[in-house]
């Protein structure tokens, strides 16, 4: 308050703001916490999804990462390096793993997406899926009570890698559709 010189009303407003943009968390009793890395390039905008009509939600989050994730595939199609398809395959590998003992693997299955938007090299790819996080996260820790959720999609995430490794452009984006057709599908026939 004495360094900007400003209120509480407006410390606590600033709090808020940051806690609705992930970047801190208050817990009480204890303080105030640094959730993310905050530099001068972070780009932070808020994503408001209302997950109290689940379906709903996730649907409109489906229609903007069918966008967002058909052309992250491609730009990575074009432009991974070796470094970045041993993390892509990795994080595949761990997907694959997890998804044969537990039936699905969200939070992995996450990561091998976040991989493929870090292969662009571009950085605003990872930063909006970033801001979709908190939702995802919270519908895989008990997606329609169904294990089996969106488990047909697991056999095109390698064919999506295989598209990437190759330079495929075009297969990479096909591949992308056919993991996002079966997710929305899924999101329909379970939800019902």
């Amino acid at each position: 308050m004495e360094l900007l010189a400003v209120g509480r009303s407006t410390v606590r407003e600033g709090i808020r703001k940051l806690q609705t943009l992930g970047v801190v968390e208050t817990r009480k009793g204890s303080g105030t916490y640094l959730l993310r890395h905050v530099s001068p390039d972070t780009i932070h905008m808020p994503l408001s999804i209302d997950t109290a009509v689940l379906r709903d939600g996730l649907l409109q989050t489906l229609e903007v990462r069918r966008g967002i994730e058909l052309e992250a595939s491609a730009l990575a199609a074009t432009r991974a390096t070796a470094a970045d398809l041993a993390i892509i395959e990795g994080r595949l590998d761990e997907m694959e793993s997890v998804h044969l003992v537990k039936g699905t693997a969200g939070r992995e299955d996450l990561a091998f997406h976040l991989a493929i938007y870090d292969a662009t090299h571009n950085p605003l790819f990872h930063q909006l899926l970033e801001q979709m996080r908190e939702a995802f996260e919270r519908f895989w820790n008990k997606p329609f009570d169904r294990p089996d959720f969106a488990a047909r999609s697991f056999p095109f995430h390698r064919e999506l890698f295989d598209a990437i490794r190759a330079g495929d452009a075009d297969r990479a984006r096909a591949k992308t559709l056919a993991i996002l057709a079966i997710v929305e599908e899924d999101i329909k026939d379970m939800s019902k």
